[in-house]
């Protein structure tokens, strides 16, 4: 199958999922895109240059992909495709939070940017979105929109957009970190991550004071801020960089992959105060390099990191301690680590599960009554020595999990 990704803004995020699309997917893919910058431009003109372009390539798709930032009906009444055309939601304009600093928003002329939206995905043949919070925050939105027409609201059109929406996660390649993995050292300070967009939305503001806050407080710990930047800096950064000196490992965009992935690998901690997140592909790559998010439980946060996600692929789930980056000679299990049983006081697993991690004669019990395991798992609680179980220890342990009532 041939391909068109149509996208007028290919920066960030947006150009990371159309090029790893084209470069892994078994169909053969082709861009036509422009560059990201100048947004509400792109979202008013993008359609005709873009149409133009297509006129000028030697490639007949199968399929069109647009995304989400292109006017769809503009392009398609220049273009006059003869094949499906879907649209791809990074993000949209009636849920999105606008900078209060915006004319627009004063002057009360951000509705438009809405209407390319609804209208986009009401001449789609099918509508993504890269997460379950997104299409339901999206069809909300526009409920809300909608209901803000004087007359001929044609509600109606909200089922329509729905019955051919689905979700489909924002690929991505993070096996390209593993060739950049160093081990965390124990012997320096906590290393706090930012390594989203220098943007609003992110609330740069609440993270930064927060850690001005631990930082007067005497807390010791480093901190690396990544991200996107733009022309004009939000005054919390100018601020940051100087009150926060001290702390301060890494501050601005790195422009090698190497260099951005070393230090995701490097640190410890990434705060999360962000206003809107759709996905959340910077959280991701974090996460898949050992640094531990703090989220709200908010967003499209519980969406990507839900249990019940797993109910439709696994009969049963163990839960277990993973081994910290910094660990000497750690193995897949048995490394006599436990985690705070209390994080599965709420859990709403539907089927059946285990509990595993450090679990020994003098823990179990507490352990059982903390969870409501009815399953678990022991390795080396029940060694002699690293690797070598113990018979006595093991008949211990029974006698001690047969004791509950």
């Amino acid at each position: 199958m041939k391909i068109l990704i149509v996208e007028p803004f290919l920066s960030g995020s947006h150009k990371a999922w159309a090029e790893s699309y084209a470069k892994h997917s078994k169909h053969e893919v082709e861009i036509i895109s422009l560059p990201g910058r100048f947004w509400k431009w792109r979202m008013h003109g993008g359609a005709v240059t873009l149409a133009k372009r297509y006129h000028k390539l030697n490639f007949i798709p199968h399929l069109i992909l647009a995304t989400d930032m292109l006017n769809l009906p503009v392009f398609q009444s220049l273009v006059k495709p003869e094949c499906p055309v879907a649209i791809y939601f990074h993000e949209n304009q009636f849920t999105y939070p606008w900078s209060p600093n915006d004319e627009d928003v004063e002057l009360q002329r951000d509705k438009h940017y809405g209407f390319i939206n609804y209208s986009s995905a009401l001449s789609a043949d099918h509508v993504f979105f890269n997460s379950k919070f997104h299409l339901d925050s999206f069809f909300t939105g526009l409920e809300d929109f909608l209901g803000q027409f004087p007359d001929y609201r044609e509600i109606q059109n909200i089922d329509k957009i729905r019955a051919k929406s689905s979700v489909l996660h924002l690929g991505m390649d993070l096996k390209k970190f593993d060739n950049y993995k160093i081990e965390k050292s124990e012997d320096e300070l906590p290393l706090i991550l930012w390594n989203h967009r220098w943007e609003h939305d992110k609330n740069p503001e609440t993270f930064f004071g927060a850690l001005i806050q631990l930082s007067q407080r005497g807390s010791k710990f480093n901190l690396a801020v990544l991200g996107e930047e733009f022309k004009k800096e939000l005054p919390c950064f100018t601020k940051a960089r100087g009150t926060l000196k001290s702390h301060i490992a890494q501050f601005g965009y790195v422009d090698s992959f190497e260099d951005y992935a070393r230090w995701l690998w490097k640190a410890d901690i990434l705060p999360v105060t962000s206003n809107q997140d759709f996905f959340g592909g910077s959280i991701m790559e974090a996460v898949y390099c050992n640094t531990i998010p703090l989220l709200p439980k908010q967003l499209t946060y519980p969406d990507l990191f839900q249990i019940n996600e797993f109910s439709e692929v696994a009969d049963k789930i163990l839960f277990d301690a993973k081994a910290p980056s910094s660990m000497k000679n750690a193995l897949p299990g048995g490394n006599s680590l436990s985690f705070d049983w209390n994080l599965l006081t709420q859990l709403n697993w539907r089927k059946d599960w285990m509990l595993s991690g450090g679990l020994n004669t003098k823990n179990v019990i507490n352990a059982i009554d903390t969870t409501g395991a009815t399953s678990v798992d022991v390795s080396s609680g029940v060694e002699s020595k690293p690797g070598i179980k113990d018979l006595t220890l093991i008949s211990a342990f029974l006698d001690t999990v047969k004791s509950l009532p």
